[in-house]
């Protein structure tokens, strides 16, 4: 097998491999270098109509990237009972994908629960069950998007608009698993300890 054949079964592997994604962001950013790679080996081993037609998925890829990328969203808060029929209805269709990202997750509602929805473009997107410790502490419990709209934009707003606006100095939250960790990074949050467990914690910039 010589360096183009090996370039073409990369670029074969990349396509599929978009189509595994349940991000659609992910899954056009994937398919667009698969694709180009696979119109470039197209173009190298003359097979004109592979080069044609991955150049014109690639060119469809960057139009909805564009698109999606360009496009303003529109989020809105919506709180709910902790009791709420609806709530409870979501909590179980997503059960097994929240237990994946956030084991510790058990939800038994209190009056110190708050629950609301994020709603992205008219669709509940994510959901924030947290618990206040105290007026401006909280303890996060579930922060929780659902397969399509995790690309950080949603825990942006809910961080930088919603928090704030409540004059939330510090959160904290369970660590979840390594791509939560990994969330919780980029959203701001570092490592600390509370009652001797080491979780994660974000002091809020309310100025």
């Amino acid at each position: 097998m010589n360096e183009l054949q090996i370039f073409g079964y990369v670029a074969s592997v990349l396509v599929a491999i978009s189509l595994m994604m349940s991000s659609i962001v992910k899954l056009r950013i994937i398919n667009l270098i698969g694709a180009a790679c696979f119109s470039l080996y197209g173009f190298l081993i003359g097979a004109y109509p592979v080069f044609a037609l991955n150049g014109f998925i690639a060119l469809i890829d960057i139009y909805y990237l564009v698109q999606i990328f360009g496009a303003k969203e529109y989020f809105r808060i919506i709180e709910v009972q902790t009791n709420s029929e609806y709530l409870n209805y979501f909590l179980k269709f997503y059960n097994d994908d929240i237990k994946n990202f956030i084991p510790t997750f058990n939800y038994t509602p209190n009056q110190n629960y708050h629950a609301m929805f994020v709603l992205r473009d008219t669709i509940p997107a994510g959901l924030v069950i947290s618990e206040y410790l105290d007026d401006d502490v909280i303890y996060l419990k579930l922060d929780y998007a659902i397969p399509g709209y995790r690309d950080f934009k949603m825990g942006k707003y809910v961080f930088n608009e919603i928090f704030k606006t409540k004059k939330v100095k510090k959160i904290y939250s369970d660590p979840g698993n390594k791509k939560h960790q990994y969330y919780l990074k980029k959203m701001g949050f570092e490592k600390c300890m509370l009652d001797n467990n080491e979780i994660y914690c974000m002091n809020v910039n309310n100025a």
